[in-house]
């Protein structure tokens, strides 16, 4: 047996891990970095729009000495923990928060404000001014409508980068943590759904070898345990099978090497004088009896030929039921004479209209009624009833008789199945009865039921559609 699918749940785990390590260190760090880094320039940004309102527009307008200013931009730069300068338009830098006033008047070559498009930040050295990548953020120092200078903030980019890989750290272990708990959800499924999947599996092999005493051991209340419960009632069916199978050898070859068996004894003793000639009228009558029985066997397997998948035609029609009923009793008169048995007649109504294959129906009646007789005390009673329901007409076949053993119950509709009280009784039948009622009710779209009790009798009922017009 190929054990792929566990192995299919590993790659998958696998799989999830590899992938998810994947997208934290392409798409989340990505996306992590340029959010710190637009969420630093923002922040930077108030900041710088707020030096540029407040100290660098009181410097230019002289209400505060370049010392102060310089002092002010030296305690916001040691706060935020970046250098802070204001340059002048033409690139001059005339004050730098981490330097002296004497250094100020550097000039930035190559500065021009346009490099910064239509945003207000960039990243890289500013002109080469810087020893390493930073973010810069400005913003311009306007007096009476006129850009006098602009004052730009530095931030080191590894700064920023300190703070995403803090979280990048706990997205790693965010992944690990649910990288464990996909772990205990594969061991549940392994558990819940993988296991059970093997003892099926195992199971179904021991079947298809022919073993069928083999038992699933499941009791999950879910789709797996009831999978399980219907193999192994499938098996236990199966298991069976094998002894329905001698038994329905056994009853064809009784049923056909019987009556051979007479013919060609009575033959052979004619041919070889073995029965006198006065006595072959006698013998003949017998072999004429038992090749009437061979016939009624082969007609009765022609019979059932013609229901196959898609059912027998059919000639429906509007019919008496009732009338039928009592046209098949009749046909009776002589056996029931004889084994002093009566007949109760429970009609709907002087006449009860059906739509079906008329005879059809009356050969449904004729094998009910036949086996009632047979298996039926002297001196009892048959009871035929039809009763009106729902556009539905039942009718009922009911004797007192013997009954069917209950673990015969399922198996009588079976072809040439005979209880062995029916061994005993039914010396002419061919077991092919029951088979031919049920499906001529079946191919009606039809039912058939049976109810019996052992030494109480056994009643059948089987149902047909009302005529729509009488």
């Amino acid at each position: 047996m190929r054990r792929t699918l566990y192995l299919k749940l590993l790659a998958g785990y696998v799989a999830f891990g590899i992938l998810g390590f994947l997208t934290i260190t392409t798409f989340t760090t990505r996306h992590t970095y340029r959010y710190m880094r637009e969420q630093e320039a923002d922040s930077l940004y108030r900041e710088a729009k707020s030096i540029a309102s407040n100290y660098a527009s009181n410097y230019y307008l002289s209400t505060m000495t370049l010392k102060d200013v310089q002092g002010h931009l030296a305690s916001m730069s040691a706060y935020l923990d970046t250098p802070i300068w204001i340059v002048s338009p033409q690139g001059t830098i005339l004050i730098d928060s981490q330097g002296t006033p004497d250094n100020a008047s550097t000039q930035i070559d190559g500065f021009g404000i346009s490099s910064f498009g239509s945003r207000y930040y960039q990243t890289g050295r500013f002109f080469d001014t810087l020893p390493q990548d930073s973010l810069t953020v400005y913003a311009p120092i306007i007096i009476n409508y006129k850009v006098r200078g602009y004052v730009f903030i530095h931030k080191p980019l590894t700064d920023i980068s300190r703070y995403g890989d803090g979280f990048l750290n706990i997205a790693y272990k965010t992944l690990a943590i649910i990288f464990l708990c996909a772990f205990v959800v594969l061991g549940l499924f392994t558990w819940t759904v993988y296991l059970p999947i093997r003892k099926i599996t195992k199971a179904a092999d021991a079947y298809s070898s022919g073993n069928f005493d083999t038992r699933i051991n499941l009791r999950s209340n879910d789709e797996i345990g009831y999978m399980a419960a219907s193999l192994n009632y499938m098996a236990s069916e199966l298991n069976t099978l094998e002894e329905d199978q001698r038994k329905f050898v056994a009853n064809i070859s009784h049923d056909f090497r019987s009556p051979l068996t007479s013919i060609k004894g009575y033959i052979e003793a004619i041919m070889d004088g073995t029965i006198p000639h006065e006595m072959q009228d006698r013998y003949l009558n017998i072999i004429l009896v038992e090749t009437e029985r061979l016939n009624k066997l082969t007609e009765s397997m022609l019979e059932l030929n013609k229901y196959g998948s898609h059912g027998a035609m059919l000639d429906v029609s509007d019919f008496d039921i009732n009338h039928i009923i009592k046209m098949t009793v009749q046909s009776f008169e002589g056996t029931c004479t004889r084994k002093k048995i009566s007949f109760a007649l429970i009609l709907t109504g002087q006449e009860l209209f059906v739509t079906a294959d008329m005879s059809k129906i009356q050969q449904v009646l004729y094998n009910l009624i036949d086996n009632a007789i047979k298996f039926s005390h002297a001196d009892s009673s048959i009871t035929i009833e039809t009763t009106e329901r729902n556009d539905k007409v039942f009718v009922s076949v009911k004797d007192t008789g013997s009954g069917i053993p209950k673990e015969s119950l399922k198996k009588i509709w079976e072809r040439f199945y005979k209880t062995d009280s029916s061994r005993g009784k039914d010396k002419t039948g061919t077991g092919l009865g029951l088979s031919i009622v049920k499906e001529i009710i079946q191919a009606h779209n039809e039912n058939i039921n049976v109810i019996s009790t052992q030494d109480v009798g056994t009643e059948f009922i089987f149902t047909l559609p009302l005529a729509k017009v009488k």
